[in-house]
């Protein structure tokens, strides 16, 4: 194992997710499986662990700069925190009937979920760049002041958390859409929004997952030297940094990372 080498991709990872707020776990759990072979069930869960740390710094941040919105992240942890638990409770169950492979179905589970976003996300993209005056029926606002905009909330975030809990992935970017589809926050506040509620998601799912027995240290405290300065410098210059080519890049690699884990 090149701990070095792991350390030093992280920083970009790092970095990635300070500018944009997703492509956390999509990058990190597929560069572990693939360029490092670590098995699916560790390099989830240790992923899980080593983001946690660099979440909550990124999200404090942005606390700092004032580029989040607290209510929308209190309601949406209020229902993925259970959610995320939830499905680390799944990954449980089946790890402890031992009728099929745990490794085998996370890495099919790992893929639908990367592809999943990565269709959503380019889909969102490409209709801005290309169909910019297009008249789509906008989805309802969900005022956070009601009752019903509450209980969508917690509802969308318990779901989104279950599929975090079993695969990692997403804290980040299926979040980011529904900030963007449902909460119409200002471009300045989306990113920090997003790091800082998927900080208190992914607190609580560490927890979980340190109590299956899968989190391997020697893979996390490589990827918190890289990927923590990595966040803090995206963090930073997430104001200045054009999104749109950078993402381009991101679901490109997320969409053959994707491709890779179905097929494996």
């Amino acid at each position: 194992m090149n701990y070095f080498l792991l350390s030093f991709l992280s920083f970009f990872v790092g970095i990635v997710v300070g500018l944009t707020g997703v492509g956390g776990a999509s990058l990190i759990t597929p560069m572990l499986i693939f360029v490092f072979q670590v098995p699916a069930s560790i390099a989830i869960s240790s992923d899980v662990v080593s983001a946690t740390l660099m979440k909550v710094v990124g999200g404090f941040k942005h606390w700092q700069q004032k580029t989040l919105d607290l209510q929308v992240v209190k309601w949406l942890a209020l229902g993925s925190v259970p959610g995320s638990l939830g499905g680390v409770w799944i990954l449980h169950c089946i790890k402890c009937s031992g009728n099929q492979e745990l490794d085998c179905i996370l890495l099919r589970c790992l893929g639908i979920a990367i592809a999943l976003i990565v269709a959503l996300s380019l889909s969102q993209l490409l209709l801005k760049i290309f169909l910019p005056n297009l008249k789509l029926p906008s989805p309802p606002e969900w005022d956070l002041n009601t009752n019903s905009g509450r209980i969508f909330t917690v509802s969308a975030g318990a779901i989104l958390g279950c599929i975090v809990g079993i695969t990692s992935v997403s804290s980040g970017a299926m979040f980011a859409l529904l900030l963007i589809a449902f909460f119409r926050l200002d471009a300045s506040k989306l990113v920090g929004t997003d790091i800082s509620q998927a900080a208190i998601l992914l607190m609580f799912t560490s927890v979980g997952h340190l109590s299956l027995g899968t989190v391997n240290w020697s893979l996390v405290l490589p990827i918190w030297l890289g990927s923590v300065p990595g966040v803090l410098v995206g963090a930073k210059f997430c104001k200045i940094m054009p999104q749109r080519p950078l993402k381009f890049v991101i679901y490109g690699m997320l969409a053959m990372a994707s491709w890779k884990l179905y097929q494996v």
